[in-house]
């Protein structure tokens, strides 16, 4: 742009010089040159400084790797590339022979534990009406203990009738206590319980819920609205669940945010609000309206982690650009640009206005020379 600028006024001299007839002298040449330069000069500084400019922009899209819940070998993949999908559509298909078999494995294992559930409800009635026998029992010998005992000081009984009496009774006592124990036992095991629900139940019915959930992985759907490209994956193919090995990327359908890298000398001149102009080199001659949504508050050239060795003064040699988020504020679908377009963007501040103008010219026969320098 410096270079467009400095042409124009070497154009605007010859022009003056032509139309004014004014002799080419040792004083009217370095007049111009040096006049052009202080002009010029100043203007471009005012001008880059006040109004930042960027060849580095464009549009930045997020893209998420479609990575498998569960191994398998692929059966289809019903989606065709490029085309707009809808939450739920189906990117491809797992075999679920293996799915289906241990779905089928955990549902019978639920009804067992079911079954199991209410055999240990039973185990516990029957022990607690162990437990009222044998209270009956030892209340019984009790009795017929203490009847002898009673008998005996009359000398109705003897006394092995009446230590064989007193020997039941410590029978039965002991036996209520086992089966008192037994019936603890079985109340414990028949009122585990997790979230209401017996534990042994609640265990089968987790492995019910994995299996089914691996059975619902193996049909991979759109996370969200949007689309995926360069579509490889194939029938037979082996889907294994690495993070690392993606199968497919998925591009979701999101408002479309565009990013400029300006000089750090800019930074002064960039704030949320300030208007914007974009150009592209796909669409030479237009030049679209916008505005800055955000100046990202960390230069990544600068970032550091933990690790085991010390940062060197090669850390700050690193000269990096400050990232600004743009949007467009006019409708581009017209233009069927795709994802990851580049752009030059120019940003209008609110210090020296009346010099924007110069860089909006600019700005617009840049984009005219798209036309003819395609490329950089």
């Amino acid at each position: 742009m410096d270079i467009l600028l400095i042409m124009t006024y070497t154009a605007l001299c010859i022009v003056v010089f032509k139309v004014f007839h004014i002799p080419l002298t040792k004083w009217t040449v370095p007049t111009a040159v040096l006049g052009g330069i202080g002009l010029v000069g100043s203007l471009i500084l005012l001008m880059n400084y006040n109004h930042p400019y960027t060849q580095f922009g464009g549009n930045v899209f997020v893209t998420t790797p479609i990575i498998p819940n569960v191994r398998g070998q692929v059966v289809d993949v019903p989606v065709k590339p490029n085309q707009l999908l809808k939450e739920g559509d189906v990117l491809f298909q797992l075999d679920t022979t293996l799915f289906d078999a241990r779905l089928l494995d955990a549902k019978a294992a639920l009804q067992s534990a079911k079954q199991s559930s209410l055999e240990l409800n039973a185990t516990y009635e029957t022990a607690k009406a162990n437990t009222i026998k044998a209270v009956a029992d030892r209340d019984r010998t009790k009795k017929e203990y203490a009847r002898y005992e009673a008998g005996a000081k009359k000398g109705a009984f003897t006394a092995a009738s009446v230590d064989n009496r007193r020997q039941l009774y410590l029978a039965a006592e002991a036996t209520l206590k086992a089966v008192q124990s037994q019936e603890e036992k079985a109340r414990f095991a028949a009122q585990s319980e997790i979230d209401g629900q017996n534990t042994i139940v609640a265990q089968a019915q987790a492995q019910l819920d994995r299996a089914q959930f691996d059975l619902d992985s193996a049909t991979v759907r759109a996370p969200s609205d949007g689309y995926v490209t360069q579509v490889t994956l194939r029938p037979g193919m082996l889907a294994v669940p690495m993070p690392l090995r993606p199968v497919m990327t998925f591009i979701p359908k999101e408002t479309e945010l565009f990013v400029g890298a300006f000089r750090q000398n800019s930074l002064l001149r960039l704030e949320p609000g300030f208007n914007a102009e974009f150009i592209f080199k796909a669409i030479p001659g237009r030049v679209f309206q916008g505005e800055i949504v955000e100046v990202l508050p960390a230069i990544g050239e600068s970032q550091v982690q933990a690790q085991g060795t010390l940062y060197g003064s090669q850390l700050l040699d690193k000269q990096g650009r400050a990232l600004v988020t743009l949007k467009i504020n006019e409708d581009m679908s017209q233009y069927s640009l795709p994802d990851g377009t580049n752009a030059e963007i120019a940003v209008y501040s609110d210090s020296i206005e009346h010099l924007a103008i110069m860089r909006k010219v600019l700005l617009r026969m840049k984009s005219w020379q798209n036309y003819l320098y395609l490329d950089h």
